[in-house]
């Protein structure tokens, strides 16, 4: 046999195993790509999806499908999607409990950098510190201040334990060392309900859900959770700079598939979703929803998960928080 004959069979092995000459990434996509959303319609997540996953059908030249798949904090579309063929068809919308819930749950059915490839981080939105207008305190640092005078007296709401509320709030409890009661409820609309009833002090709302009630009167805005002021309310200062020096609690929604996707469907989606978030019209309906394009690559938002599940895991730990 000639050195030719030897070489061919491992020539065609490697490039058959390179995703390059994978058909199915080449010709990707080839049907409508299904895009879990482990939340109800309506929400903040579920609004990033929609509005990126109507202009991103168009450049794929296939349909993106809003799949809502809700239950179990968020485990319920998470389990679809890491069980799912891994060629780019089936993704998931991606927000902090991916990356929290291995610390908040005894048991999850999964390890996130083992089932998981991130591809981008699509748009950041901020948490504010919400204040019932009853609530005797016009500032981060007079409701601290009041909380240190009355522990156990005041309390604040959650959309539930272990969820992105909760957390922002008992990062901020245990870094100003006060003690208040948590309140959670299934889901953030009813625990806003009752914050504007006055049936609550205070909570820590995302930012899409709280501005229509401060801009009406009915609730109190006292700082961002995020580094950096918001567009949408450039006069109201961040917790960090109002009083909590080192604060920050982020919301995010990003999009990951299951591992073994191939190298070249995730740099193509990654590279749509940027181009989408990119165009004038997008930016100015995410601005409009309180929300901040990201789109940064599949190795920074891998990084950022990370560096997501080791700050929350602390927390979680020294707070004992636990979901079950």
């Amino acid at each position: 046999m000639n050195i030719m004959h030897q070489f061919f069979p491992a020539l065609l092995v490697a490039l058959v195993a390179t995703p390059a000459f994978c058909a199915e990434s080449s010709a990707y996509p080839q049907r409508p790509v299904r895009l879990v959303v482990p939340y109800s319609a309506g929400g903040s997540t579920d609004t990033v999806a929609r509005i990126t996953g109507a202009r991103l059908s168009e450049r794929l030249g296939q349909q993106v499908v809003i799949d809502n798949r809700t239950g179990a904090g968020t485990l319920i579309g998470t389990e679809i999607v890491r069980g799912a063929t891994p060629d780019g068809h089936i993704l998931l919308m991606a927000t902090p409990p991916l990356a929290v819930n291995p610390s908040l749950y005894d048991k999850v059915p999964y390890v996130l950098e083992r089932d998981f490839v991130a591809i981008t981080n699509i748009a950041g939105s901020s948490n504010l510190l919400v204040v019932h207008p009853a609530m005797p305190a016009a500032s981060v640092k007079e409701l601290i201040a009041v909380l240190k005078a009355n522990p156990g007296k005041y309390n604040y709401g959650s959309s539930g334990v272990g969820g992105a509320g909760h957390l922002a709030m008992a990062l901020f409890t245990s870094m100003a060392g006060v003690e208040v009661l948590h309140v959670p409820y299934k889901g953030g609309a009813p625990a806003v309900a009752d914050l504007v009833a006055g049936r609550l002090n205070m909570m820590m709302a995302n930012l899409t859900t709280a501005q229509p009630h401060i801009r009406a009167g009915k609730l109190k805005g006292l700082g961002v959770g995020k580094t950096r002021r918001s567009p949408l309310f450039p006069e109201m200062p961040t917790i960090a700079e109002a009083g909590l020096k080192g604060y920050e609690a982020n919301n995010w929604n990003g999009v990951v598939a299951p591992r073994g996707t191939p190298r070249a469907v995730i740099e193509r989606l990654h590279k749509d979703i940027a181009a989408t978030l990119q165009e004038p019209a997008i930016a100015d309906r995410m601005a409009r929803a309180g929300l901040e394009p990201v789109g940064d690559t599949p190795a920074e938002f891998a990084q950022y998960l990370k560096a997501e599940a080791l700050k929350w895991g602390r927390l979680i730990k020294s707070a004992n928080i636990n979901a079950e």
